[in-house]
Order: C-alpha cells, then structure tokens, then sequence
C-alpha cells in the first residue's frame, strides 16, 4: 500500500478538522453606557451637534447678526449651512465662539421662561 498523496493528507485534515458555525461565534457584547452626571445634565452643549447648534442659531439670530458677532467669511459672504460646518470643523476658535454665543442664546431664553 502507498503512502497518501499530499493533496490526501490536506483532505484528510480538513475532513478532521471542526468547523465553527455562527451560532458557535461569540457574540458581541452590548456597550454599556454610563450615565450622564449632573455637570454633563446642566451643561447646554451636552449632546447636541455642530449642526443643531448652527440652525438653532441661524433660526435665532440670522446669519447677518451672527457674522457680526463672530467674525468669519462664511457668516458674512453667501452663507450656507455647508460652507460654515466645515470651517467650524476645521477652526477651534471659530466653533468656540459659536458656542459661546449657542450657550448665551440658551441662558437668555432660560431667564426669559423664568
């Protein structure tokens, strides 16, 4: 009797060889969150978008009073939506001052409830 082939060999470790299955995968965990704590609750910015932030504020005050106070071309010349999110994306002093201005139109209507 010969010795077996090396495509046998492959065969027969294949054929020995047990499969996983999906159900046999493990499964991802769900994430748990955490909560959020009593700064992060009182905090306005907390949870709302970039772009919530620029149609609230262009809702409230209008592009020609918002490029007065923060002053950036894509306020001031042809505004849009697209133009000024992906300026405040790239511009850390520009998206601080429209949150500074977010965060004083969100107290302001605040005092005006009370």
């Amino acid at each position: 009797m010969s010795e077996p082939t090396d495509n046998q060999k492959q065969i027969n470790e294949l054929s020995n060889t047990e499969f996983k299955t999906d159900s046999d995968a493990e499964k991802p965990r769900k994430r748990i969150r955490k909560q959020a704590t009593e700064e992060q609750l009182n905090n306005p910015l907390h949870g709302v978008k970039l772009a919530q932030i620029l149609e609230q504020l262009e809702e409230h005050y209008g592009w020609d009073y918002m490029g007065e106070r923060v002053k950036i071309r894509c306020f001031q010349n042809n505004p849009s939506m697209k133009s000024s999110l992906g300026f405040l994306r790239r511009t850390e002093w520009a998206r601080d001052q429209v949150k500074e201005l977010y965060v004083e139109m969100v107290e302001s209507r605040v005092q005006k409830d009370e």
